[in-house]
């Protein structure tokens, strides 16, 4: 018993812990995107979201409403020149998104998501239907 209650303890630490680092970290860029959206293997609806970027490989990406997010391998790129305005990146293949670069000189931000699975799969069929488009969407 004094086991389980010493794991419970731990787990609601780490989760408020957790909670605080998130809240803590202003270090995040805001676009609206007018389009429903792949990251990873999941779909997310048009709105405003947030991507919150800690100095890991792991990137936290979230609805303005909070009803939505997802967490996403983004690799860190600090040689991307950081001038002008922020903007997301995403492919279009036939009427799919896949985000691919979000970039945000205001919140030192500059990421690439990997080649999911879904998106290699997307690029094949429309490699039979014509070349994919880049869409950019201010960010803030």
């Amino acid at each position: 018993m004094k086991r389980l209650t010493a794991i419970s303890l731990l787990a609601m630490a780490s989760l408020f812990t957790t909670g605080v680092a998130v809240a803590a970290d202003d270090r995040g860029a805001q676009a609206n995107v007018p389009f429903a959206f792949n990251v990873g293997d999941k779909t997310l609806p048009a709105g405003v979201y947030t991507v919150h970027s800690p100095e890991t490989d792991l990137i936290e990406l979230r609805s303005s409403d909070r009803a939505h997010g997802v967490l996403s391998i983004a690799y860190h790129d600090s040689n991307e020149p950081m001038n002008g305005e922020g903007v997301w990146v995403f492919t279009r293949y036939g009427d799919t998104y896949f985000l691919t670069e979000v970039l945000c000189p205001n919140a030192s931000v500059s990421l690439h998501l990997p080649t999911t699975k879904r998106e290699r799969m997307a690029r094949i069929n429309e490699a039979k239907m014509g070349t994919p488009t880049h869409v950019l969407v201010a960010a803030k």
